[in-house]
């Protein structure tokens, strides 16, 4: 008899007839257990049947994935994928329209499931879809199924998108350029052209000649949300392939067309919240724009081009009137050594060489001339009054603004590709056509201005960049809507500021140091550790939800896990769309009994970040992920929507598991409360008034109600 970890039990549905309930021997072959099933329900042929699953995505069960089957599962009986593959293929070449809708409907859901899609695609099924789009025949319902069997089938990467013809494209480009479509099919349409350009060199340059910029364009004048996402996804797919010597044409098409303006009035500011895809690829936009930037911050400064150097001068000239020059060449050559020195460049003599390194080579160079022509009074008045100063308190204006300028390129990651995971993209890079310059513009002034508040000399040069990266990255953590904003919220971060908010984050770490205070606090942890330990199990009670990692971010396939009130079972199943709310447990058909779990590990040791090595994940998705490892040599594999929720649940995990919770998260919340605790008691001893005699009973420690914030 073979041991309990290999049989499941499991219910079997048939139209029409009661379900059998098995026991499935998982060392037994599922051709057999098949076998026996259509037996009971006197069916012949079972070659030409097959498991499913009765409740979410029911996928086909095969071979490699039957170890996934738990116990209680509801299984139903259906016809084999190869030979559903061909009646559906039959049946959508038919020539009655009811009857190929029915097919093409049945067909869109099914494409999902990998071994349905093999045989279907085996059947030159593809071939069979792409014939009926290019024929122009199709229309509405019919349509809007034909293109989702397809993208779902091309999404599984079994046929290569370089196979797909000219006269498909064309027939795609021509739905998305049409001024009146359903909108389920431009959706798809504007998908499927952004599969071809992310995929396929060649494609590439096929979509990019059929589709006009105007056209994408006046897609985000829409109000529905999913059509701006998808515009934008496609913009951002072309412009990312785009050649380099293009991508610059591009953009300035797209600044011609007022992209930044229309985004900003018709998406951000618009009367719906911006959703979590739709913030992705405005971050993508956002990154793909500045990147624009990377050639001029790679691109050093040669000391010997006249047009170069006619830029440093122009920088003189604009500052100190460059009319009354003197006449002899000796004498301008010393007064131009004294004006660089007080436009404070390190190099007096040729300060061309100050612009060799990079990053930031040029591209400071650009910055300081735009501040000098288009804010001409901030420019001089920086300069002359740092100038005329004799104490040795000037700020140099040359050096902090090529430091500056590689300071933000660092903050906002000039020259990186895009973050999978990430949506941080800030609304007031969209709310000026010269975005960059004029935030340089802010942070020099800003600059200028924490130098003086310090009374810094040259020698607390990378003291004051430290503080004003700190008020960069803090002012920039607040999401200003607009420049104006950003200046507000710097006037609130001065260095007293930044002084009053280090103190405060270091209290936990500086006060508090005597040795009582130490021991006391040493009494205080455990229960504090508790309480935090509590509080993570009760968000696993409560679950989360995430997303399936999949070819394409919008298909917006979610599952949900929670774990059981008696803290015994990790529940969880697939969902639709994305939940408001708390999930019953009756809706998740899977579970995981906690006494199963072995181990939970994280990062790149989860078997889901090295099944993607291919793919080269990114840094961040990396971050967030985890796997949970259960006998018999299971996983149950996440990735975390945001990283509060991957210490939550990683902490709670461990809690679970009866092992130390490790996260940063953990650590900081230990801190803020044991410091507040403390506060508390020490304010307690404070108030109590000693009496001569009897002495007082001692006070019992003071109980502390955590309430966390989940926002």
């Amino acid at each position: 008899m073979p041991p309990p970890s290999d049989i499941v039990k499991v219910a079997i549905e048939w139209p029409g007839a009661n379900a059998q309930l098995i026991e499935m021997d998982q060392k037994r072959a599922l051709s057999s257990i098949i076998r026996e099933v259509c037996d009971g329900w006197s069916l012949s042929g079972s070659e030409q049947f097959a498991l499913r699953y009765a409740d979410g995505p029911q996928l086909y069960i095969t071979e490699q994935s039957r170890g996934e089957i738990k116990n209680g599962t509801i299984l139903r009986l259906a016809i084999s994928p190869g030979r559903a593959a061909r009646q559906l293929l039959e049946r959508i070449q038919s020539h009655g329209i009811d009857a190929r809708l029915e097919a093409l409907k049945e067909l869109a859901k099914l494409s999902a499931d990998p071994t349905f899609a093999a045989e279907f695609i085996n059947m030159e099924g593809i071939g069979t879809l792409a014939r009926l789009v290019e024929s122009g025949t199709h229309f509405g319902e019919m349509l809007a199924f034909t293109l989702t069997a397809f993208l779902e089938l091309m999404d599984h990467g079994i046929v290569s998108w370089d196979l797909i013809s000219l006269s498909f494209i064309k027939q795609i480009a021509g739905y998305v350029n049409q001024p009146m479509v359903d909108v389920s099919i431009l959706q798809r349409s504007l998908a499927i052209l952004e599969s071809m350009v992310l995929n396929s060199h060649s494609l590439y340059h096929r979509v990019a000649q059929e589709i006009t910029v105007g056209q994408l364009i006046g897609h985000l004048q829409v109000s529905n949300q999913e059509i701006q996402t998808y515009a934008i996804a496609l913009i951002n797919a072309l412009f990312l392939k785009a050649p380099e010597d293009r991508r610059q044409e591009m953009a300035s098409t797209l600044a011609q067309k007022h992209l930044r303006s229309i985004i900003l009035n018709h998406v951000i500011r618009g009367n719906r919240p911006i959703k979590a895809e739709m913030a992705h690829q405005l971050y993508v936009l956002q990154v793909l724009t500045f990147n624009l930037l990377e050639e001029r911050m790679m691109t050093k400064m040669d000391p010997n081009d006249q047009a170069q150097r006619d830029i440093i001068f122009e920088l003189r000239r604009i500052a100190f009137d460059g009319e009354n020059d003197p006449t002899g060449t000796e004498k301008r050559k010393a007064m131009y050594t004294k004006d660089y020195k007080m436009l404070g460049f390190t190099n007096h003599v040729n300060p061309a060489m100050d612009f060799t390194q990079t990053p930031p080579g040029m591209l400071a160079l650009d910055n300081m001339l735009y501040l000098a022509k288009v804010h001409q009074d901030t420019y001089i008045r920086i300069v002359l009054e740092n100038s005329s100063r004799e104490d040795k308190h000037e700020c140099p204006f040359g050096r902090c603004a090529i430091e500056l300028t590689r300071m933000l390129c660092e903050i906002l990651q000039v020259g990186e590709l895009p973050n999978e995971g990430c949506n941080d993209y800030h609304p007031m890079f969209f709310t000026h056509d010269r975005a960059w310059e004029e935030f340089f513009c802010v942070c020099i002034q800003l600059l200028n201005k924490t130098w003086k508040e310090m009374r810094a000399t040259a020698e607390d040069f990378n003291k004051v960049m430290q503080v004003v990266r700190e008020q960069i990255t803090r002012a920039l953590a607040m999401k200003p809507s607009s420049l104006d904003q950003l200046k507000n919220k710097l006037r609130g971060l001065n260095y007293s500021e930044i002084l009053r908010l280090r103190q405060s984050e270091r209290m936990s770490q500086d006060d508090f140091q005597s040795p009582p205070i130490i021991e006391l606090r040493e009494r205080i942890q455990p229960e504090i550790l508790e309480l935090i330990k509590q509080q993570r199990l009760n968000r696993l009670c409560e679950g989360s939800c995430f997303r399936k990692l999949g070819n394409r971010r919008r298909q917006e396939k979610f599952w949900f896990c929670r774990l059981s009130l008696n803290h015994k079972v990790l529940h969880y199943g697939d969902l639709d769309e994305s939940p408001q709310g708390e999930v019953p447990f009756e809706l998740l058909s899977d579970k995981i009994p906690v006494s199963d779990i072995k181990s939970v590990v994280t990062g790149k040791d989860c078997p889901h970040m090295k099944e993607k090595s291919a793919l080269k994940q990114n840094k961040e998705v990396l971050e967030l992920a985890f796997s949970v490892l259960y006998d018999p040599d299971e996983t149950l594999n996440f990735v975390a929507p945001n990283k509060y929720e991957y210490c939550i649940w990683t902490d709670g995990l461990c809690a679970l598991l009866g092992r130390e919770m490790g996260s940063d998260l953990t650590r900081s919340d230990l801190d803020t409360l044991i410091s507040m605790e403390m506060k508390l008691r020490l304010l307690d001893l404070e108030n109590i008034t000693i009496p001569e005699a009897p002495p007082p009973v001692p006070k019992e420690p003071s109980s502390y109600n955590f309430t966390y914030n989940y926002s």
